[in-house]
This record gives structure tokens, sequence and C-alpha cells, in this order.
């Protein structure tokens, strides 16, 4: 089992920002339940800490205070599709090298949960949530090419 200890302090924050991204990445593709959408995350990452999985490493992501480097978005052209892609990637690569194949792959789970937890928090269209639908042209858009890094 992959432990954080495993991770230097940078690295450590590349792995944690990666589900954050993802989500912000889905909230930021269409405009509407912005706050739905991030109080839908948090209630993932509860979920996920009273679990106590069986992964040392996600126990500890989930234990990690989701952040993300505003200063390193704003660094990189602001575009947070490119920022998510990017450390997603990076992520993925450090865990690669540091963590097992189940690992990986829980880590992958728990990204794409995130994500998709983001996009059906908030129906976009119809009138006040009439006709709407659960997720949007754009979000399943930014689904899309998170689930595409993610492999």
């Amino acid at each position: 089992m992959t432990s954080k200890a495993e991770f230097n302090a940078e690295e450590w924050q590349t792995v944690v920002e990666g589900p954050v991204l993802a989500g912000l990445r889905v909230v930021a593709a269409s405009r509407g339940g912005t706050i739905r959408e991030s109080l839908a995350v948090s209630k993932v990452y509860a979920a996920a800490r009273q679990k106590q999985d069986d992964s040392e490493l996600l126990d500890a992501l989930v234990a990690s205070p989701p952040a993300v480097d505003a200063h390193q978005v704003r660094e990189r052209g602001g575009d947070i599709a490119t920022v998510s892609s990017d450390r997603l990637r990076e992520a993925l690569r450090l865990l690669g090298e540091k963590a097992t194949p189940e690992e990986v792959e829980e880590y992958k789970a728990f990204v794409v949960e995130v994500a998709r937890t983001a996009a059906e928090a908030h129906k976009e269209g119809g009138f006040i949530g009439i006709g709407g639908k659960p997720i949007s042209e754009e979000e399943q858009a930014a689904l899309d090419e998170i689930e595409t890094v993610l492999g």
C-alpha cells in the first residue's frame, strides 16, 4: 500500500489537486449552479472520509484539504481546462511511479466521481429546474475530456 509519506510536498499537492481541478473544470464548463456544484463536491469528500476505504492513499487524499493554487492557474493563462488536464496527467505520472495499479484505478474513479457529482448537482436549462438536463452539453464535454486524460 502506498502512503502519503512516499510523496514530497509538491508531489502530494499535485495528487490532491487532481480531483478538485476536475470538479472545477466541470463547474466552469457551464455557468449555472456553481454553489450547488461546489457543495456537491465537498459532500463527495465528506462521504469518502467516512467510508475509510482499504486504500491508505485514498484515505490520505480525502483527509487532505482540497485546495487549488490560484496563482498557478493564473500563471498558466487562467484556463482551467488546460491546467486541470496538465495537473491530472502529472498526478497520474506520479501515481504510476509510486502507487499500485489498483490505487491508480481508485484515484481515477474518485476523480470521475468528483467531476460527475459536480455535473449532476444542478440541472441545466429549463425553468426553475423543470425540463432541464441533468448534465449540460458543456459539462458532458468536460467529463469526456477528463475521462480521456484519465485513460
